[in-house]
């Protein structure tokens, strides 16, 4: 009896080693596993924390350039609530200095203050904003000419550098900057401007009649640029109005899809000029000043195309 009561503890006291190494074994496998699901599941969370940073910022920077407004294809624009709904301002733009008929009405005014009148005055303007275009990179896609109406300045596309981001009313950092620094030169200013967009023919790919069009975008380009001038110091009353005009000016009528269509002009009215278009737009019969529909001289147009070929 004795011998099989011995064989009998043999085989429990075998069998309980065997089931102990299990279990040290078992639990090892487990700890390291939690580990790495928890070690998995941080790198989730902190990836998810930088994608919805990386995209609040995103949108943050096209709401500041765009002044509020919505952007992209097949969107319908909206007007942020602030807004008086709007796009054409129309300020009466204080006169300081000489005022019309004294001298060449060039005088300057309290703070510095200055009107552009002649074609001598218009033309050192011309060449401040080249010089500010040439320090910013973008002596290229700078053109301006002299008119009957005042100065006609043309920030355009060029194939090598564009102004705004394609199908997009976001502004690129060298031409935002340049408005910026023409802000303070038109801050002396006693003119007042027109802010025209235009884009090339190219064409959303949603064409239904509600969707975003070349319209809105040439529309909130404009907007975008005399926000960026706003910022640089420009007072608000040098606006006189802010214009869409999509595809429908091309400089190049030859390729409508020309970089060179893509644009955003500054027209730099005369006094005379700025009256009679607000009175287009005020009280029917309340003026009788009349636009001049005047066009620039031979010269001056071929000095424009000689200048737009290069």
């Amino acid at each position: 009896m004795s011998k099989l009561n011995e064989k009998h503890q043999e085989t429990i006291v075998k069998r309980g080693g065997g089931r102990h190494g299990e279990d040290d074994h078992g639990g090892a496998w487990k700890v390291a596993f939690a580990d790495f699901c928890l070690a998995l599941m941080a790198l989730f969370l902190v990836l998810w924390l930088m994608a919805a940073r990386q995209q609040q910022a995103l949108a943050n920077i096209v709401k500041d350039a765009t002044n509020g407004m919505l952007q992209g294809p097949g969107s319908k624009p909206e007007v942020a609530p602030s807004q008086k709904g709007s796009l054409i301002e129309r300020f009466q733009l204080p006169v300081h200095g000489d005022g019309p008929g004294k001298g060449n009405g060039a005088g300057n005014g309290p703070g510095g203050s200055r009107a552009y009148e002649t074609p001598a005055d218009l033309a050192e303007l011309s060449k401040a904003l080249a010089a500010m275009s040439a320090d910013q990179g973008l002596a290229a896609n700078l053109d301006a000419v002299i008119t009957p109406s005042g100065l006609r300045v043309m920030m355009h596309d060029t194939d090598k550098q564009g102004m705004f981001l394609r199908g997009s009313p976001l502004p690129t950092p060298r031409f935002a900057r340049l408005l910026k620094q023409m802000g303070p030169l038109f801050a002396q200013m006693q003119n007042q401007m027109l802010i025209v967009g235009h884009t090339d023919s190219v064409q959303f790919s949603d064409t239904r009649t509600t969707a975003f069009s070349n319209w809105q975008l040439s529309t909130q380009r404009a907007m975008a640029a005399r926000a960026e001038l706003l910022g640089g110091g420009m007072r608000q009353e040098s606006v006189l109005q802010v214009v869409g005009m999509a595809d429908g000016a091309p400089l190049e009528p030859a390729d409508t899809t020309a970089s060179v269509n893509r644009r955003i002009e500054l027209l730099i009215l005369t006094r005379a000029q700025a009256a009679s278009v607000a009175a287009m737009f005020g009280k029917p019969g309340a003026g009788k000043r009349e636009v001049s529909t005047g066009t620039p001289e031979a010269p001056e147009l071929q000095q424009l195309r000689s200048q737009l070929a290069n």
